[in-house]
């Protein structure tokens, strides 16, 4: 018991962590203006939308159910969020059985797979005309 209890420490850290940050967001409610979550750096200094906009907003409205809200703050926000609970349920599995994870980092391919999806929507969410601009908060 003490072996699996060890296995299962570093996954409950990054958890309770996860709980945290969820637990902070849904205290702070980014969807009211003048809280204490900062508006965007990129967009007030700049005046564009960075790849992370709208992402606190679009965590709160996952904790609340409210997927469609969620979708129009940061849609690749939400693909992010499900790939990343997908990952922690297998890396939990995996610590479970005591059998390793297979590491996406080990796949060719795939850091040059997130930097496209990030720049691509960087470069559509600021497109100015319609129906990119659709995808702004």
């Amino acid at each position: 018991m003490h072996a699996l209890a060890a296995r299962l420490r570093t996954p409950a850290l990054v958890g309770l962590g996860a709980a945290g940050v969820c637990a902070f967001v849904a205290w702070a409610d980014p969807t009211t203006p003048g809280g204490v979550i900062p508006p965007c750096p990129t967009y007030t200094l700049l005046g564009i939308y960075c790849p992370g906009c709208g992402t606190s907003r679009m965590l709160y409205s996952l904790l609340h159910l409210d997927v469609a809200s969620a979708l129009h703050y940061n849609a690749l926000g939400v693909a992010a969020v499900v790939l990343l609970a997908g990952t922690y349920v297998l890396w939990v599995g995996g610590r479970l059985r005591g059998t390793p994870m297979p590491r996406w980092d080990r796949y060719r391919w795939s850091p040059h797979i997130v930097l496209v999806a990030v720049t691509a929507w960087f470069v559509v969410r600021n497109i100015p005309v319609a129906p990119f601009t659709a995808l702004r908060i």
